[in-house]
């Protein structure tokens, strides 16, 4: 490990793929640099996806905690394509940050309701991004949970190596190879399009002598028609990144290939598979426009019919648009689809992904945009953190059978939910306290606890342990 002289140096190494180094670099970020008081009920971020699936700054779980409670955030969720990967390490980072933190995982899959129809994955009808939230553990190994678990990595594996041979075959002159060239920028074997993309701009820049000689080859790629145009814009990595995947990965580019209603498994399997694990099922949502969207009631009721519990928005696809009449538009969509979970008392979990460089947290709950809905997103915050602690500590999931039968109104169960994920943070001994006492005692803490004021108890919640 490299000498360590200041606080950037700890923080760049909580992206290293050692996870020893990223447990030394927090500790020591935790016992020099934390902020002595805990972050106000403000804004939050509950999907982060890190370098365990792809993250644009190749942050880490530790780096996504510690990056949440330096900003500020009230609560911060991983959200990784496929895996589970950072669960343990997000949720001991949360625990020594004393920061809310909640674990999802998303993939794709296909509702045959709306086969015809365009839903969230553009020009892909009948397929939808979905999530299950609040995952508290990692399945146990040999579990048929952990072995569907494996099953999403595998397809994904599959799905990556059948789009690099589809684009080898076309860029004959910079072939890749997925274990050689592609899984090296992953930390646990797991790549994405986005790392594919990587590749193959690093394997044109070996290739190819000079950044002429590259540009004029990926002019006949990009259907450019000035080489100063295209080096101008290799110079700018990841704005040059996501030209490259339109070309080669995204609808009509040379790699890809429409999916049916075979690639991805069916909605209704995914939900069961996330029911098992006490996790909830969760619903996502573009932006609005797209057919499947338009009348965002049927789309939750239909998906809500099938077992689906919370609903994932990504506010600033809504907001944070320059152009004033596709903003006017949209930010009406995000109203409609709002009130329409509100009415449903479906709780909402919101964040800005990182897929793309730059702002991690651009959303803020007092602006102008989002200030309307600031109650509702922290509700939803809450209510996923909330769930987290009760299905980790005392076995009562939001979606369990327990839960079902106590609340027979989701409204009366959100309640509770949110008041449990608005007691302070837990530290390591606390959460060491409440696995002693087992889930039933653990419980009955909770439900003594919940709706009380625990911010000026500098102990936090396990004061009476």
């Amino acid at each position: 490990m490299r000498p360590m002289k200041n606080q950037q140096d700890w923080e760049d190494l909580l992206n290293e793929f050692d996870a020893g180094d990223r447990k030394k670099a927090l500790g020591k970020l935790v016992s020099k640099c934390l902020p002595k008081e805990l972050p106000a009920e403000n804004n939050v971020n509950m999907h982060l996806h890190s370098f365990f699936s792809y993250n644009a700054e190749g942050w880490s779980p530790s780096r996504i905690a510690w990056e949440s409670n330096k900003a500020g955030r009230y609560a911060a969720g991983l959200c990784d394509f496929d895996v589970l990967d950072g669960l343990d390490e997000v949720l001991e980072a949360g625990r020594a940050l004393r920061l809310r933190t909640a674990v999802n995982l998303e993939t794709r899959a296909f509702l045959k309701e709306y086969a015809a129809a365009e839903i969230s994955s553009p020009g892909e009808p009948g397929v939808t991004y979905i999530m299950g939230a609040g995952f508290a553990r990692v399945p146990a190994e040999g579990s048929p949970q952990a072995q569907e678990l494996a099953g999403y990595r595998e397809r994904a594996k599959a799905r990556n190596l059948a789009l690099i041979a589809r684009i080898n075959s076309r860029l004959t002159r910079i072939p890749i190879d997925y274990a050689e060239d592609v899984i090296p920028l992953t930390p646990a074997g797991v790549a994405t399009e986005r790392h594919i993309v990587a590749a193959y701009v690093s394997k044109s820049r070996t290739v190819f002598e000079n950044p002429t000689a590259a540009g004029t080859f990926w002019m006949g790629v990009l259907g450019k028609k000035s080489l100063d145009d295209v080096v101008m814009l290799m110079a700018d990595t990841p704005a040059f990144e996501e030209t490259v995947r339109a070309k080669l990965v995204k609808r009509g580019g040379v790699g890809y290939e429409q999916p049916s209603a075979g690639t991805f498994p069916l909605v209704d399997e995914f939900v069961r598979w996330v029911l098992s694990c006490e996790a909830i099922p969760m619903i996502t949502w573009l932006d609005g426009t797209s057919a499947g969207e338009r009348d965002p009631r049927a789309l939750l009721e239909c998906m809500m019919a099938k077992g689906t519990a919370a609903l994932n928005i990504i506010p600033d696809r809504n907001w944070n648009i320059s152009n004033l009449d596709a903003r006017a538009g949209k930010t009406a969509n995000l109203k409609t689809m709002v009130t329409a979970a509100d009415d449903l008392h479906l709780p909402i979990n919101i964040g800005t992904e990182m897929n793309k460089a730059g702002l991690p947290f651009v959303d803020d709950l007092n602006g102008l945009s989002l200030h309307a809905y600031r109650k509702t997103f922290l509700r939803g915050a809450r209510v996923m953190v909330g769930h987290t602690v009760l299905s980790r500590y005392a076995g009562f999931s939001y979606v369990g059978t327990k839960a079902v039968a106590e609340f027979t109104a989701v409204a009366a169960k959100n309640d509770f939910f949110e008041a449990v994920g608005a007691l302070s943070a837990l530290d390591e001994r606390q959460a060491g306290q409440l696995e002693d006492r087992g889930p039933e005692k653990a419980l009955d803490w909770f439900r003594d606890e919940q709706g009380l004021d625990h911010t000026a108890h500098p102990d936090g919640p396990c004061r009476h342990a």
